[in-house]
């Protein structure tokens, strides 16, 4: 994979990544869930050649961007569930968007990016099984939205993202991101951003493009500080 180079680390940060690494296609990209880590763990990262990081709060985006300001410019992703009201701070600090969830955040998101001069790539999120915890579109409506995707200029629809339920055993999970695979195909999208620590290894099965991983790269969260 092209994620950049792995330098030899005693941490097992470096283990974690070489193990990955060792295991995925070239066509997967790791996104580091930086959520929740200090930017001394995310200097460790982007020295073991990681470059894409994922969060879910502005703020402590914001925060994390001004400490590591002495790097090279960090591809950031947002990855949580965006609300209406922080849609400009998102855009502003994000190159990245996976949680595009409905078509009204859709054109919310266009004409702020409009004003802003900024062009962010967003992932669609969508909800293929029920899950009460989670947002996103019905199948359905994207095949009808669909001739309408390639309107939302400045926005860049990349691709589809979506969670497995929790509990779901690993032949559903399968399933489940494949069906998902089949939408973008169907779709006319290449990017899938689909996968996180605990279902990694079904969703490249069926073809993810961007691995979410926090815990798998940075360890129980109680053991990820430095």
């Amino acid at each position: 994979m092209a994620d950049g180079p792995l330098t030899s680390s005693n941490d097992p940060l470096g283990e974690r990544l070489e193990s990955l690494r060792r295991q995925l296609p070239a066509t997967t990209h790791l996104l580091a869930v930086s959520k929740g880590q200090p930017s001394m763990r995310m200097r460790a990262a982007v020295a073991l050649g990681l470059r894409s990081f994922g969060e879910s709060r502005q703020q402590e985006a914001s925060l994390k961007k001004q400490e590591l300001a002495d790097l090279e410019p960090l591809d950031w992703h947002f990855i949580g569930r965006l609300q209406a009201n922080k849609s400009r701070a998102v855009l502003r600090q994000f190159g990245t968007i996976h949680s595009l969830d409905s078509w009204s955040l859709a054109e919310r998101l266009q004409r702020i990016a409009a004003e802003e001069d900024l062009c962010p790539a967003v992932f669609l999120q969508v909800k293929l099984r029920p899950d009460p915890g989670k947002t996103g579109f019905d199948p359905q409506e994207l095949l009808q939205l669909g001739p309408r995707l390639g309107q939302l200029e400045p926005l860049r629809p990349m691709g589809l993202m979506t969670i497995a339920p929790l509990g779901l055993p690993p032949p559903e999970r399968l399933a489940l991101f494949q069906d998902c695979a089949a939408l973008a195909t169907e779709l006319g999208l290449k990017e899938l951003s689909m996968g996180m620590s605990n279902d990694w290894r079904e969703a490249v099965a069926a073809g993810s493009t961007w691995l979410r991983l926090g815990s798998a790269l940075f360890g129980a969260r109680s053991t990820a500080q430095p």
